[in-house]
């Protein structure tokens, strides 16, 4: 064997030493210990591994470990044509896949630079089947909060509720959760004859159960009392980080790509950006970013209701209209390097492209997932608390790990 080889042998006691990142079993004093949390636990909301320094319930260190969902979808979308991405696109954050594919799309649309070329229908069935997917994800969200606190009623009541989101979108795709209906240049399909209606039933069914959900949940004395001041996330440190979504904006500040970069037909669209507000703890708590979540819901609502009047009105479908009217036959964006932005459910995606000018393949294509950056956060929020508030902290950073390993 070779001198430089490095053997790997079991050494009971130091078992971790190895690795830099990682906790250090003989530095530990009398009354310390290391205990792994997942990755196979119900509250790490997918295959994430969190190992803790304990002292007694006290969480005096957290370190994440990532990459047990790693897919390669970087190294997938520099080996395909950038149409036939999509479906990897898809399982980014797989409950906002609708969402995934909007950014995506808009950013080779404007590499091809026929972005403002796209029919304004198609642009307000984009907005609209994103914002019903914003809607069920902030259902997962909220739903799986609830009982990863103890709360188990609302999760029945948000499931059931976002069955209908779901039938609606596999009425225009054709699948429940991973769709590939936003193509580059326009979608799949048009919507179904009769979507409009039951889309416009389903806004006036649902608006008086969110209000029961808020009673329920939101307003509930436990739920306040095991998230209100709990996992504070100061603004400064929420910049800092490059936190983004409704974790930042719970932190107080009103900061939404849809309003800030203004892409697609948001501009034209009437919509609040609800903030944190120490309500009934500290600003930037547990409650806030699980309260922003909730009214970000009522908001969809709204740029539901309003897409649904153009859709009805002077962009109701025509029998010449033809949604996949302007897909190129041929992908091949000029030489350049190009980035993309916008806001999906859990905060900023963003994807870095590098064109080269002569092939219909990236050359680069970079993914920017914002459950990663909001999860590197979490070392800072749990330091020297309990070990269930862990969980709450968790909980409310929503992250997705298709996003985060990619």
């Amino acid at each position: 064997m070779a001198e430089n080889t490095v053997q790997y042998k079991y050494k009971p006691g130091n078992l971790l030493a190895s690795a830099p990142n990682k906790l250090r079993p003989e530095l530990l004093r009398s009354e310390e210990m290391i205990i792994n949390l997942g990755p196979q636990h119900p509250s790490t909301h997918g295959v994430l591994r969190l190992e803790l320094l304990m002292e007694g319930e006290i969480v005096k260190e957290v370190v994440p470990h990532i990459g047990y969902l790693h897919r390669c979808f970087e190294k997938h979308a520099e080996n395909l044509p950038y149409n036939q991405v999509i479906p990897f696109v898809d399982r980014l954050d797989y409950v906002a896949a609708m969402n995934n594919e909007h950014v995506y799309a808009m950013g080779v649309e404007r590499m091809l630079g026929i972005d403002q070329q796209i029919p304004k229908r198609v642009e307000y069935v984009r907005v609209l089947v994103a914002e019903l997917n914003r809607i069920a994800s902030h259902f997962i969200a909220v739903g799986t909060y609830g009982m990863d606190i103890g709360a188990f009623t609302p999760f029945f009541w948000i499931m059931r509720d976002r069955e209908h989101i779901l039938r609606l979108l596999e009425w225009a795709s054709g699948s429940r959760l991973l769709y590939n209906y936003i193509w580059i240049g326009g979608l799949f399909y048009d919507l179904p004859v009769g979507f409009e209606e039951r889309c416009a039933e389903f806004v006036q069914y649902i608006k008086p159960k969110m209000e029961e959900l808020e009673t329920v949940l939101l307003r509930n004395e436990i739920f306040i009392r095991r998230t209100a001041n709990v996992g504070v996330l100061s603004r400064d440190l929420a910049i800092n980080c490059g936190v983004t979504g409704p974790m930042l904006r719970a932190s107080g500040l009103r900061f939404d790509l849809r309003r800030v970069d203004g892409y697609s037909i948001y501009p034209e669209l009437d919509f609040d950006i609800p903030i944190g507000r120490g309500e009934v703890g500290t600003l930037g708590d547990c409650w806030d970013r699980t309260y922003v979540r909730v009214q970000e819901i009522y908001e969809s609502l709204k740029i539901i209701s309003q897409c649904l009047d153009k859709l009805n009105g002077e962009h109701k479908r025509t029998r010449d209209f033809d949604p996949q009217a302007l897909l190129p036959k041929k992908i091949r964006p000029k030489a350049q390097d190009f980035y993309v932005r916008a806001e999906i459910p859990k905060g900023e995606l963003g994807f870095f492209f590098r064109a080269d000018g002569k092939s219909d393949v990236p050359f680069r294509c970079k993914c920017r997932s914002c459950s990663f950056v909001n999860l590197s956060v979490l070392p800072e929020l749990a330091k020297g608390i309990l070990i269930a508030d862990l969980i709450a902290i968790i909980g409310s950073i929503d992250v997705v790990m298709g996003e985060v390993d990619r």
